[in-house]
Parts: structure tokens; C-alpha cells; sequence
């Protein structure tokens, strides 16, 4: 007997709530590759033993429940953060808590019970299976504005895998995680020659792809002429954020921060993190005055709040010598259900309300990506927050920038994991582009992230301070930034293909 008829007659044997029981342990243990856990060899493994799973599926319906309940516990263990901003308020919003983790994890499995059934629908194949989950992850980016955080390939992004981003992005990672457990499935399983095989030949490419990326990235240490990042982080408490007492002592904290003596060369840009100004921008002047003032000539980056009519925005802003506004952007791609929400005026009626937006249809959105100017630090390309997880938010810009600019408030995440998934996405948009990206956050983690996807500097997470570090140099535009996810896309789709072509050939009658 075969490892995989052990394990089919093994599978087929236990009860309904044993099946369903280990198979949402096996997604959570597939959830411990993303940070701050790192355990990516084990969630290689456990993927293995999901598609080991998904192969005892003997029609679509069922594969698709398989993927579903998989998907949810991957979801519920990856995505636990979600709790901690809704006990920012626990009074207005503790009571969605549960329902926010359950029910976005069930959401998020039906892209995953999407691709395994597809892929069984199409013929079952491997390939078959690689390119239907591949499809799922870049819907579940895109639909519904798209929610892209706890990727399956997000898992190598503390490996040296990580460099292979620049070729193909979030979804090439996607491909050889999959590929991987698929392989070492196949390879343990023994239930074939031919894939067997194959698996050893995927392993043994992805073992080069792995010691060959640590020689291929490029060096990316800043010169001595680099210009220097002052990043500042104030480390407000969302729950103390607001509060009338307590958001003077944060101001302050920034204002000093500012005014601190070099720790190396002189700051040429300073940059504070997302909402860090308590003021909107319209009744800020005095404050954008007193901030130039201890900054010197050097240009302050700043997150505030303001309106335009009857809409406010959260945005950045660039302040000159004398804390005038030298360039602005508003944030475009909004938090559902947290900086808005859809049908915003009839959901206020039933007292749901996002999280951080204002009443009714909450935050208005910007027009879209942009590059501004830092004057000696370069050109630079904006994000805010959530706009980060996305990769197509740095796409459609008129000219390359410099460096990627993030400032966000992180202290909506807790201090758990969400924080450092967060900044492993920032350090994911730096590869992909080959940019360096500064990035402040409120309660951290603040970094200069080089165009390799080290971190060259950075403030821990849950502590006030501030850092000055050189600005690592961009590197070469990378094959990612000029074609996107198209040939990934393409090569999935081919992949896909596979499986009706195959299962037709199999059906062909033999001609003598």
C-alpha cells in the first residue's frame, strides 16, 4: 500500500467532524508562515497535506467544501489581528468582533473553495489545481475593492524566495508555494511514477531558485552621498489617539522628535505617520508653521485630515520652510468598513459605522496614485495604510519615482501580528518594484526598507522614538513594474487549460 492509499483509506474512515476538524487545524497551520511566526516550512507542509486532501474529492461540490473549510481555518489564524480594532471602542464596536474574524475568514475560504472546485471541475490536475489558485488569489484582490493581505506566497517573504518578487510579484510567490507543497505531496505520496517524478525536479528548482536568489539580489547599500530619512514615531495608542488630554502629549512627542539633534548627517526629509497632525488641514496653519520651524529647511511629511466641501479626505501633505503646503495627496483606496461604508447613510441608521470614518458614506476618495516631490531625497511615490497591501496601487504613474513613501497608523492592528505582516507587504511593493520605501507608522514598526526588501533601519514596534538612516538608491526598473501580473496570469490560465486538454486526449480513441 501507498502513502496516499494509507492516507485516502485513513481520510474515508473518519467521521464527518474529524475530516472538517483536521482539515481547519491543517489551514491554521498553513497560517504560521506569515509573520511575526515565520514557520513557512511547516506551512509548506501542511499545504501538501490540504491538496493531499483535496485529491480524495470525488466531485466538484465537495472539493469546493474542502477548500472552504481549509481556507477558514488559514483565515481565522492568519487574520486574528482583525479582533484588535474593534476593541480600540469595545463599548460602540466590541460586538462585531467575532462576527468580523468568523465571518471575513468564511468570506475569504470561498476563494479558496472556488479554485479546488474549479480545478476538480477542469480535470484535477496539478497544474490544473496551480493555475485555479492562483485565479483565486488575484480575485479576491480585486472584487469588492479586493483584500489581498495574507497571501498563500506571502509565506516566503522572510526567505531569499522573496527576490523572485521582481520577476513575478505576489502572484509568482503564490505559484511556488503551491508548487512546493504540491511537489512534496506527490514526492512523499508515491502514488505515481510520473509525478513523482516531476516533484523532484520542482523541488530541486526551487532549492536553486532559493541558494541562487541570496547571489542574484543586488548589494542596495546606500552611498555616502545618500540622501538621509528622519522617520518619527510617536507611539499614540488608538484608544488614547483622540483623547483630548492625551493627544497634546503625542504632538509634543513628534514636535521634539523633530527638533532632535542628528544621530548621524543632517535629516533631509523628516516624515511623521498617518492622522499624526490633530488638526484638519484648513485650521492647521499655526501647527504647520511651529513643525517648519523646529524642522528647519527641511521638508516635513505629514498625515492629517480635510475637507473640500462636504467631503473630507485622509491625506499627506508636504510642508515647505515656512509650513506651507508644497504638494498634497489624498488616500484613494479606502478601507471598507473602516474608512467607509457602502450605503453608509441607511447602515448609520442601524448604528453600524466604520471604524475610523466619519458619519454617513465616511472618508471620500483621492484620484489615484501620484508622484510628489522631496526636493534632495527624490521624487516619490505616496501610499497610506491599506494601500500598501495592494500592488496595482503603485501602478499607471506618468514617471518612476525615487522611493516608495508609507506613512500609516499600524496601532489599528494591535501588537500581535498585524503590524509585522504589514510591514513584511511593504518590504513585498519594494521587490516588486525595485524602490527603495520609507515608512512611518504611528506605532510602528517605522523603517527604510532598500530595494531588495531589506530593512535597513527601523523603530520597534510599540515604542516612541525616532530614527535617521540613508536612503538606499533605486534599483533598475524590475520585469514586475513593466508587466504587472499579465504573464503569471497568462501562465495560470495555460495552466488551467490543462486539465480539459488532457482529460480529451485520455477520451481520444487510439487509430491504427
Amino acid at each position: 500500500m501507498t502513502a496516499a492509499q494509507a492516507f485516502a483509506k485513513r481520510w474515508h474512515t473518519a467521521r464527518a467532524w474529524q475530516r472538517f476538524s483536521a482539515l481547519a487545524v491543517l489551514g491554521g497551520l498553513a497560517a504560521l508562515g506569515h509573520a511575526p511566526w515565520g514557520a513557512w516550512p511547516l506551512s509548506l507542509i501542511a499545504l501538501a497535506l490540504i491538496y493531499g486532501v483535496y485529491r480524495q474529492a470525488s466531485r466538484a461540490r465537495d472539493a469546493a467544501l474542502l477548500g472552504c473549510v481549509a481556507g477558514t481555518g488559514y483565515f481565522v489564524v492568519a487574520l486574528s489581528w482583525i479582533i484588535e480594532p474593534f476593541l480600540v471602542d469595545p463599548v460602540r464596536h466590541g460586538w462585531m468582533a467575532p462576527f468580523a474574524v468568523v465571518l471575513l475568514s468564511f468570506y475569504l475560504a470561498w476563494y479558496w473553495a472556488l479554485a479546488f472546485g474549479l480545478a476538480h471541475r477542469l480535470g484535477g490536475g496539478s497544474a490544473t489545481f496551480l493555475g485555479t489558485a492562483v485565479l483565486g488569489e488575484t480575485l479576491r484582490a480585486i472584487l469588492f475593492t479586493g483584500f489581498a493581505w495574507a497571501q498563500v506566497g506571502h509565506v516566503l517573504i522572510e526567505t531569499s524566495l522573496l527576490y523572485w518578487a521582481s520577476w513575478g510579484g505576489a502572484l509568482l510567490l503564490v505559484l511556488m508555494a503551491w508548487s512546493a507543497a504540491i511537489a512534496l505531496w506527490h514526492l512523499v505520496a508515491r502514488d505515481r511514477l510520473m509525478p513523482a517524478f516531476a516533484s523532484v525536479l520542482v523541488l530541486a528548482l526551487m532549492a536553486l531558485a532559493y541558494t541562487s536568489a541570496s547571489f542574484l539580489t543586488p548589494d542596495n547599500t546606500p552611498g555616502p552621498d545618500a540622501p538621509v530619512v528622519r522617520l518619527v514615531q510617536p507611539n499614540a495608542p488608538q484608544d488614547e489617539k483622540w483623547d483630548p488630554e492625551k493627544m497634546w502629549v503625542f504632538y509634543n512627542r513628534q514636535i521634539e522628535f523633530t527638533a532632535a539633534e542628528p544621530q548621524a548627517a543632517q535629516p533631509d526629509v523628516v516624515v511623521w505617520p498617518e492622522t499624526a497632525v490633530p488638526f484638519l488641514l484648513e485650521d492647521a496653519e499655526p501647527a504647520l508653521m511651529r513643525i517648519a520651524s523646529v524642522a528647519g529647511q527641511v521638508p516635513v511629511v505629514l498625515g492629517l485630515r480635510r475637507y473640500e466641501g462636504q467631503r473630507i479626505f485622509n491625506s499627506l501633505v508636504v510642508t515647505g520652510s515656512q509650513g506651507e503646503v508644497t504638494d498634497l495627496y489624498d488616500k484613494h483606496h479606502l478601507v471598507p468598513f473602516g474608512e467607509f461604508v457602502p450605503f453608509g447613510d441607511l447602515m448609520a441608521r442601524f448604528g453600524i459605522a466604520g471604524l475610523a470614518a466619519e458619519n454617513g458614506q465616511g472618508f471620500s476618495a483621492g484620484p489615484g496614485p501620484q508622484v510628489i516631490d522631496l526636493g534632495k531625497v527624490g521624487q516619490a511615490t505616496p501610499l497610506i495604510c491599506y494601500e500598501g497591501v495592494f500592488s496595482r496601487n503603485l501602478r499607471g504613474l506618468s514617471e518612476r519615482p525615487d522611493m516608495i513613501l508609507m506613512i500609516t497608523n499600524d496601532a489599528w492592528f494591535g501588537e500581535i501580528s498585524g503590524p509585522y505582516q504589514h510591514l513584511a507587504q511593504g518590504r513585498l511593493r519594494a521587490v516588486e518594484q525595485g524602490l527603495p520605501m520609507v515608512r512611518a507608522a504611528n506605532t510602528g514598526i517605522s523603517a527604510v526598507i532598500d530595494a531588495a526588501g531589506r530593512v535597513r533601519a527601523s523603530i520597534p514596534l510599540g515604542e516612541a522614538g525616532f530614527v535617521d538612516a540613508p536612503l538606499p538608491p533605486p534599483l533598475p526598473a524590475t520585469f514586475y513594474s513593466r508587466t504587472g501580473d499579465v504573464p503569471i496570469l497568462v501562465l495560470a490560465f495555460a495552466m488551467m487549460a490543462l486539465g480539459p486538454l488532457t482529460r480529451r486526449l485520455r477520451r481520444s480513441p487510439v487509430r491504427n
